[in-house]
């Protein structure tokens, strides 16, 4: 069972959509698949703790009661329900990718002829640099989000993904400037 983070580690919740996925290994077990299943059913409470904790989950249960008009033990049941039911995934730190020397934010699309190459890349999650991975529709199989230190890092980690047997080529994009970067949100 997940605990609530101390509050002097500032986090925040990552939800899901619905109950959480199911998981299966590939074939040869290098990662993860993630079965989309039912929304939950969330009332407009659970909706709105839900929005809270995304905003700031190191509120106690006595606030959170106070600002929905629950008792605290009310509001406790209601999270390990959340988090029982999957919508509440984990709770994780956010983290700032400049503060921790790796300011370089980029999207990799990675292009390969079939999935048992894909399966392949997904290898790269054990280097501290990808951030994701996703198997993507359209011109790519794959999108990556890494964050690196520097270009030469970024052209370290892209001849990694040239030197897998298989791939077709990659497309990455440098982001300037970030506006927005969230998980789902809670409201209908």
């Amino acid at each position: 069972m997940l605990e609530r983070p101390d509050t002097d580690n500032p986090c925040e919740i990552k939800m899901a959509t619905g109950k959480e996925a199911t998981a299966r290994e590939t074939a040869e077990g290098q990662g993860m698949r993630q079965i989309t299943s039912a929304p939950a059913k969330l009332d407009a409470t659970d909706r709105k703790l839900l929005n809270l904790l995304a905003d700031d989950s190191t509120r106690s249960y006595a606030e959170l009661g106070a600002l929905l008009y629950l008792s605290a033990p009310a509001v406790h049941e209601r999270v390990k329900r959340l988090k029982r039911e999957g919508v509440i995934k984990k709770t994780a730190c956010s983290l700032d990718g400049s503060k921790l020397g790796r300011p370089l934010l980029a999207f990799v699309h990675v292009d390969t002829p079939s999935y048992l190459v894909t399966r392949h890349l997904l290898k790269l999650k054990e280097l501290p640099d990808v951030e994701e991975i996703h198997t993507v529709t359209g011109d790519s199989a794959m999108l990556l989000k890494v964050r690196t230190r520097d270009t030469q890092t970024l052209e370290d980690l892209l001849e990694r993904i040239h030197s897998i047997e298989g791939f077709t080529g990659t497309r990455s994009y440098i982001a300037l400037s970030t506006y927005l970067e969230r998980g789902p949100s809670p409201v209908e």
